[in-house]
């Protein structure tokens, strides 16, 4: 019963420690978006791919901001994802998700 207690309690410490880490992405994209009911369309289809975290329409700059995570999925899959839904678009802006950093002296998680 000790071991199986163990066990567990080693196993919960690990899935724990590695839950937290994703490779998590930002990509711009450039879209033609007529209406609020565009965007409607791009925020039911593309949540529902593969690694996708958060979307976020911008109807006046016709811009989608898309957060995903990079093992799970990449940008040409997004832009097939963009193609099926029959709203085309285009990278205007690559960048990697802002991380927290711990402190060495405290182990307070702080903002990049």
């Amino acid at each position: 019963m000790r071991k199986y207690l163990l066990s567990l309690f080693f196993a919960l410490c690990s899935v724990t420690l590695f839950a937290g880490k994703t490779d998590k992405q930002v990509v711009i994209l450039s879209c033609d978006l007529h209406c609020q009911g565009c965007c409607d369309k791009i925020m039911k289809n593309i949540a529902f791919e593969k690694g996708v975290k958060d979307i976020v329409c911008d109807l006046k700059t016709k811009t989608v901001t898309v957060t995903f995570d990079a093992s799970k999925t990449d940008i040409p899959t997004l832009l097939e994802a963009f193609e099926k839904i029959n709203k085309p678009a285009k990278v205007k802006k690559e960048a990697s998700a802002p991380q927290k950093e711990t402190d060495a002296d405290t182990g307070a998680s702080t903002p990049m």
